[in-house]
């Protein structure tokens, strides 16, 4: 039994994902949800700026205990059913999450917590001089988790860094937010597939990449 990442839970305002052009859903105090095909985003407003945790379901020896919370070398993770699917349509043309990074400083001590409490394998790992990259798959097609190893990073437990949303036309979707919003469109480490940041002044409180599907 593999997990399903069903949500990623953000820390801050919602404003700044409208204006980026996510829809939102159920509104409240508590905050908003943005559906996405696959894994959504969830935004906390009660949480520090970044990714607080996710919501993962079908966590293998953990039937039976929705609600409860995991840390998964520092990953909190929350256990919960899975989602049903909601349909929207996003005015930026987001489709889906592409990965999620973890940033730690023993990748083979945080793959193998990953493996271990949600039956996602290391499929890969790539080298990029002093940088070691694992990846993870949760479910078939679900979400990628890009678990990042640097060097000299201080003793600690792993923690999320940030994500990928891939979307239908990069080029359009730059053009109309413009650069103070989005950076330059560049061509993606994936062969074919483009990719562009979101710029840190837009307040999302988290690294942000739009990338081609």
């Amino acid at each position: 039994m593999i997990a399903r990442a069903e949500w990623l839970v953000v820390g801050g305002a919602v404003e700044p994902w409208t204006q980026l052009g996510f829809t939102v859903v159920d509104v409240d105090e508590h905050g908003a949800t943005i559906p996405l095909f696959g894994t959504g985003i969830r935004v906390d407003p009660t949480a520090s700026p970044g990714i607080a945790r996710w919501q993962v379901s079908g966590l293998p020896g953990q039937p039976g205990s929705t609600g409860s919370v995991l840390d998964v070398d520092g990953l909190v993770t929350e256990v919960v059913a899975p989602a049903s699917p909601v349909l929207v349509e996003h005015p930026s043309g987001a489709i889906g999450l592409d990965h999620v990074v973890v940033s730690t400083n023993d990748l083979d001590r945080t793959c193998r917590a990953i493996e271990e409490a949600t039956g996602a394998a290391l499929r890969r790992i790539r080298e990029v001089g002093a940088i070691r990259q694992g990846f993870h798959r949760l479910g078939s097609g679900g979400l990628i988790v890009e678990v990042v190893e640097h060097a000299g990073l201080a003793d600690g437990p792993a923690s999320f860094w940030g994500l990928v949303v891939n979307v239908e036309d990069l080029d359009a979707m730059a053009s109309r937010l413009g650069p103070d919003v989005v950076g330059d469109v560049k061509p993606a480490v994936q062969p074919g597939r483009k990719i562009a940041t979101v710029r840190e002044d837009v307040g999302l409180g988290l690294p942000v990449a739009l990338m081609t599907p």
